[in-house]
């Protein structure tokens, strides 16, 4: 049953939406790093139970990665912004990590992880501001190497509610894809890592016998999904415009910047 308050809530989640989008083609993220926060503080006032918010926001955060990050990367795609060998050899890992990290959630304790994250994503964004050598194109690491990359990568993400783009932009930028062109496989990458992350959390609250809010799937959330794709899909054409127009580095600098504040508030949680 559809009630105000769930109205209410989706079209909040469609401002969400608009800010996720736009993100997501600027710097190739998928949206998690702001759908987690958003939804952990919105779920609890729309009077869901706070024991179930936190597996709830991360797996509606990992199912808007999904079409999100597949919008933006079809954009970036056609503007020949997707390095397709990089994307080959990350995706099966970063498959196999989304799957590996949506279990470990079950398992592992839930204030020790964000502090963790917000310590390695720190030391990417001090290292991005600090380097500002253009970088040096260099043949690719061997493709077992990138799937490696990609399982940890995945497997750290999916325990964040992300797409990994926080992780895939500064590595492929460090192994000599430029920075347009990482931000474009980085949201290829994502939209595949979300969907393993996705399809776990699911089947993981099928398996949980804490109740769960009408129109949920597993721990999946409907009317939060359908609020936040409603507009994000459609602004990462923004974004995306927005990361050609802006030189190589004034966007290395700008996604440091978002690191910090996101290292800080997982720190501050």
């Amino acid at each position: 049953m559809i009630t105000g308050l769930t109205l209410l809530l989706f079209v909040v989640c469609m401002l969400v939406g608009a800010c996720v989008g736009t993100l997501s083609g600027l710097l190739g993220i998928g949206g998690g790093l702001v759908v987690v926060p958003a939804l952990t503080f919105l779920l609890p006032v729309f009077g869901i139970s706070p024991t179930v918010v936190m597996p709830i926001a991360l797996a509606t955060s990992l199912a808007t990665i999904v079409l999100t990050s597949s919008a933006s990367a079809w954009r970036h795609f056609r503007l020949g912004n997707v390095h397709i060998e990089a994307v080959k050899a990350l995706v099966p890992g970063m498959l196999l990590g989304g799957s590996l990290g949506a279990g470990f959630a079950d398992l592992l304790p839930p204030d020790w992880l964000p502090r963790l994250f917000g310590v390695i994503v720190l030391a990417m964004a001090l290292q991005m501001l600090l380097n500002r050598r253009v970088y040096q194109a260099r043949p690719l690491p061997h493709w077992w190497r990138l799937s490696a990359a990609g399982t940890l990568i995945g497997t750290l993400s999916s325990l964040a509610g992300i797409g990994g783009g926080s992780f895939t932009v500064p590595y492929l930028h460090w192994r000599g894809v430029s920075m347009h062109q990482a931000i474009g496989s980085a949201s290829a990458g994502g939209a595949v890592l979300a969907f393993g992350g996705m399809i776990s959390f699911v089947w993981l609250g099928w398996r949980q016998t804490e109740p769960l809010p009408p129109l949920s799937v597993g721990y999946l959330y409907l009317p939060a999904l359908l609020g936040v794709v409603s507009t994000s899909v459609w602004m990462t054409r923004v974004g995306a415009q927005l990361a050609v127009k802006l030189p190589t580095e004034q966007i290395k600098r700008i996604f440091a910047v978002f690191l910090v504040i996101v290292g800080a508030s997982m720190l501050l949680k």
